[in-house]
């Protein structure tokens, strides 16, 4: 006996990617400022984090919740550096 082919493959892309923004709010990540959206038959996930560590954090979840699809990621790092110099205004 084969297994049912799912009717609506598309639902279980937005079930997905609906799962993945639940466990980037929920867990320790806490990163509301990542997208995950459905454009095209992929799945673009983009923002801004404050650390390279988060990222990676937000990068290895994103593999594991979309494993299987295409995945375009744009999650770039913040830069919290103070500034060297004085801001000369006109």
């Amino acid at each position: 006996m084969s297994e049912p082919v799912a009717q609506h493959p598309e639902e279980n892309v937005e079930y997905r990617v609906a799962h993945l923004r639940d466990r980037l709010a929920a867990e320790e990540l806490g990163e509301l400022g990542v997208r995950a959206e459905v454009r095209a038959g992929a799945v673009v996930v983009s923002g801004t984090v404050p650390s390279a560590q988060c990222r990676e954090k937000v990068l290895r979840t994103v593999g594991e919740e979309l494993a299987g699809l295409a995945v375009h990621t744009d999650v770039v790092v913040a830069e919290n550096v103070t500034p060297d110099h004085a801001e000369e205004l006109p």
